[in-house]
């Protein structure tokens, strides 16, 4: 085996998957015939979540691009769809993938959309593997699995934390968008931090969910926010309304501590924040800097071919491949959806470019949180890894 095929193997199942994997080439230079399966992949392709879709994309096309465009030996013809803003939109994409007759989706960048295409889903008993954060609210499915996190998660991460980094006397402002994924976030904070800590600086500020927010969108709600005198803000914000809620924030006068779950400093978002970025700390899955096997392959391939570090986003989607190629192979030679969701089930531990990690009972990663600060690196604004935080799931 020369070293490409060699990085390629270990890129698409990690260590532990090499010596299976080998097994697999061999089959397949014998003449194998596993025949071609088509996989379906939903996001947004225009609008504020645009980024994120995109990102989504090149995570999993990536893991196709490392294993010669296959999935579990099988030739891959991934249809994209596009995700809209809304449920009606997610939906006629997930309808319109189903009428191809695909053996597995994949993607969904929103919560509400995940939410609003369960039913559609479990009854076409197609296995979705949603590569984003989702809802705590999504449970008792049997078709729907999720390699990001559930939305609750980032918010326990942060308060665990904060309950031990905010001194005595300290007042947190918390801003939130008024929507599912921010409810989640907040309760999962609240559940760790604790609802009756005095350094709460008084209740939740819900603002504007839009993705796509006006220059002044959220100027009252940060203003009534800074009327408690805040030591520091905790909020949650994703794409180009992260970046617009941090540029409004610091033209208000704020310059202090910002806590976030980590979506809000991601790919381009960064980007566009420049300086107003700086010192802001962040709770995610998945750092670009993490030092293992699998990110070292991962990261530097995904450099390579886009020309920037990568992101949670594509992470999870590369992850999703990487799950659905290792379902494929246990489901056989010609696999249908079913085989194909009873074969998820039976996956252990995935070595991943985030760490180890494994689906727990309600089909989501159990997997290692970390810390983060945005700091200057040369010219390049980066999600600096500080530390773990928590095993969490």
């Amino acid at each position: 085996m020369n070293r490409r095929r060699a990085l390629q193997l270990l890129a698409a199942l990690g260590t532990t998957g090499l010596a299976a994997a080998c097994g697999n080439d061999t089959d397949g230079a014998s003449g194998g015939t596993r025949g071609p399966i088509k996989i379906g992949l939903i996001a947004p392709q225009a609008g504020g979540l645009k980024a994120i879709g995109d990102e989504i994309v090149n995570g999993f096309q990536l893991f196709l691009d490392l294993n010669e465009q296959q999935l579990g030996g099988h030739p891959v013809t991934l249809i994209t769809a596009n995700e809209g803003n809304d449920v009606k939109s997610g939906k006629a994409a997930v309808d319109e993938l189903l009428s191809q007759g695909v053996l597995a989706l994949t993607g969904v960048v929103n919560s509400a959309v995940m939410l609003g295409i369960r039913d559609t889903v479990e009854k076409a008993r197609v296995p979705l593997i949603g590569s984003n954060a989702s809802p705590s609210t999504l449970q008792s499915v049997v078709y729907i699995w999720r390699t990001s996190y559930v939305l609750d998660e980032a918010g326990r991460a942060l308060g665990g934390y904060l309950k031990e980094q905010l001194k005595p006397g300290s007042r947190l402002a918390i801003i939130m968008p008024d929507s599912v994924s921010g409810e989640d976030v907040e309760r999962g904070f609240r559940e760790e931090f604790g609802s009756s800590d005095p350094r709460l600086a008084g209740p939740v500020v819900w603002t504007t969910a839009a993705d796509n927010p006006g220059k002044t969108a959220f100027s009252q709600d940060i203003r009534k926010a800074l009327q408690k005198h805040p030591d520091a803000i905790l909020c949650f914000f994703t794409g180009e309304a992260g970046v617009e809620f941090i540029k409004q924030l610091r033209e208000a006068g704020y310059k202090g501590p910002v806590y976030a779950p980590g979506f809000l400093t991601e790919g381009t978002a960064l980007e566009s924040m420049k300086n107003d970025a700086l010192n802001i700390q962040t709770a995610l899955n998945y750092s670009a800097d993490l030092s293992n096997t699998a990110n070292r392959v991962f990261a530097s391939e995904y450099r390579k071919k886009l020309s920037s570090s990568p992101t949670t986003y594509a992470m999870a989607s590369y992850d999703a491949a990487q799950v659905l190629h290792q379902a494929i192979q246990l489901a056989g030679a010609n696999p249908n959806p079913q085989e194909v969701n009873l074969a998820l089930g039976k996956l252990g531990q995935i070595d991943s470019p985030r760490g180890i990690w494994q689906f727990n009972q309600p089909r989501t990663p159990q997997q290692k949180w970390y810390l983060r600060q945005v700091q200057r690196d040369g010219q390049v604004l980066s999600n600096v890894l500080i530390s773990e935080l928590a095993t969490l799931g």
